[in-house]
């Protein structure tokens, strides 16, 4: 028996002809297909991108203007939009929220789980430099600021708070070696 998907009733007609959409098993699961054409509906997840941006034993942090968790702090980031490459989109989100370009020296992790309904479902943490310094927080954010290890401000969400675990122990680890 196929693994049923998630019923999704904004999805009732084809993207491609325009026909209904009717559930029938494709590749192992219960998915939405055309009646008329060949395509099938998949519910890929969100995918997120975000900036980790330290100096000088701080790390840039963005406070969130719009829900979900408006008011907490989290790194620059946002939707990977379709079609968009990862690091395209952390480079579009630190410009759009922070007026900032930047640079990406590495690729941190990649961290699964939604963490809210709207959410995404996989965020992806880059290093990065600021090629400007000037910071304009605009966009989904209100501030921005540079904060110490032992310092940190309430954050967003439990990937970030993930991250800025990882790079505390890190730090703690420099300071006693």
């Amino acid at each position: 028996m196929p693994a049923a998907t998630r019923d999704d009733p904004a999805v009732r007609f084809c993207v491609r002809c325009g026909a209904a959409l009717l559930r029938r098993e494709h590749q192992g699961a219960i998915r939405p297909g055309c009646t008329a054409c060949d395509y099938v509906h998949f519910f890929d997840p969100k995918v997120a991108a975000a900036a980790w941006i330290e100096e000088e034993g701080r790390v840039l942090l963005v406070r969130r203007a719009v829900m979900p968790q408006r008011g907490l702090w989290t790194i620059p980031g946002g939707y990977v939009d379709a079609w968009e490459d990862p690091a395209s989109a952390v480079v579009r989100e630190c410009a759009e929220e922070l007026g900032v370009a930047v640079e990406l020296t590495g690729l941190l992790d990649v961290v699964a789980g939604r963490e809210h309904p709207l959410g995404a479902g996989f965020v992806i943490f880059y290093s990065a430099t600021l090629r400007t310094r000037a910071l304009r927080p605009a966009d989904d954010v209100d501030q921005a600021g540079w904060f110490a290890a032992h310092e940190l401000p309430e954050l967003a969400f439990e990937a970030t708070r993930s991250m800025a675990a990882r790079w505390q122990a890190v730090r703690a680890a420099q300071k006693s070696a």
